[in-house]
């Protein structure tokens, strides 16, 4: 018998205006807010005005910082971070998507470790304490807001994740209402990425009984509500479904970490632009198609309603993830190879994996951009 265990100290509030019912818990944790967020998704979901609103009723001090976009970089949480502290905020709260609250995470570390630079959060033993962090999600993908990970991109425009006890949101606030303006790409995109997530944790040799039992379940959900979400994309319940599918997919990734499609998808998202769950999605068949060959039994589970990688493409396909176009050289191909199996990604995927095997991976999923 395997042992396991399961940690999620993060409190998950789940529903409709849940923010403006459940929120008076953020002033336990300060009296002085530093709110990080991007430019105009927040402000056009209503999630930063909700917010906003509580905060005046509980009469606590806000500091907003906007600026997050896609792919946050090292130079902008460490702005970010010198913000917050000289503010002296006491609590950090995330509003948007896992951009927003990765950043926020990464400042909640930096503003109070004064001396430490970005690329020392990525060994955790370099600092023991973090500001407590509070988080909004608005869309339905990254499971940000349940998980002890944050994705930033470094100096050298590279992508990568570090983790920490500390990144656990105490709270998490997740309303579905706020993914009802999310266009089309993004409601594609984002949904796939917690496929990749819950279908990675099944994968995962980090993997148990109940990060499965949560996996299974979103991967249904997907399965079943992305479609149905794009052709009504103003259904609440719909909505609600994918929502609570990312969230339970970033459970998961808590406990399993993920695998080599993430490891993959970081360069596609890196050098060519593509959305993180795009990224991911368009390996995704190929590469359990590979790792097949060393763990059938594996594979069939995580396919659970898919069924097989032909059909899990066909669904990727309706969905949108192959109407990108993406070329690659024979260089860039190698140079991304060179990199993924450096990945402690790799260590937990089934199967075995040469720098031939990640180019041919790379090569046949990108045919289908």
């Amino acid at each position: 018998m395997r042992e396991w265990s399961f940690y999620m100290p993060t409190k998950v509030h789940f529903g409709e205006r849940v923010l403006k019912r459940e929120a008076g818990v953020i002033a336990v944790y300060g009296k002085n807010a530093f709110v990080v967020t991007g430019k105009s998704s927040s402000k056009r979901n209503s999630s930063l005005d909700d917010l906003l609103d509580i905060l005046k009723e509980l009469d606590l001090k806000v500091h907003i910082f906007d600026e997050v976009e896609e792919n946050p970089t090292f130079s902008l949480v460490e702005n970010a971070a010198e913000e917050c502290r000289r503010v002296g905020a006491d609590v950090v709260i995330g509003v948007g998507g896992g951009s927003p609250l990765d950043t926020a995470k990464a400042v909640a570390i930096l503003a109070v470790n004064e001396s430490l630079k970005p690329e020392e959060l990525y060994d955790s033993s370099n600092y023991s304490h973090a500001l407590p962090i509070i988080a909004v999600p608005t869309t339905a993908g990254t499971g940000s807001e349940v998980t002890q990970y944050s994705v930033l991109t470094s100096h050298e425009g590279r992508k990568g994740g570090f983790a920490s006890p500390l990144n656990f949101p105490k709270h998490a606030f997740v309303d579905p209402r706020y993914t009802l303006t999310m266009p089309h790409e993004l409601t594609t995109a984002t949904a796939v990425d917690a496929l990749s997530h819950a279908m990675e944790g099944i994968l995962s040799s980090h993997s148990t009984p109940l990060s499965d039992t949560l996996a299974q379940k979103a991967v249904e959900l997907i399965h079943e509500y992305l479609p149905r979400t794009l052709d009504e994309s103003d259904n609440l319940e719909f909505r609600s479904k994918l929502m609570l599918a990312s969230t339970l997919a970033g459970m998961v990734i808590a406990q399993t970490s993920t695998t080599v499609i993430h490891a993959m998808g970081y360069h596609l998202t890196t050098f060519k632009g593509l959305k993180h769950g795009t990224a991911n999605g368009l390996i995704m068949v190929e590469t359990l198609k590979h790792i097949r060959k060393f763990a059938p039994e594996v594979v069939e589970k995580a396919l659970g309603p898919f069924e097989s990688e032909e059909k899990l493409g066909e669904f990727l396909e309706r969905v949108g993830i192959y109407g990108t176009d993406v070329t690659a050289t024979e260089k860039e191909l190698a140079s991304w190879a060179d990199v993924v199996l450096k990945a402690s990604h790799v260590k937990r995927t089934p199967g075995i994996f040469t720098k031939n095997d990640i180019i041919t991976i790379y090569a046949r999923s990108l045919k289908q951009g």
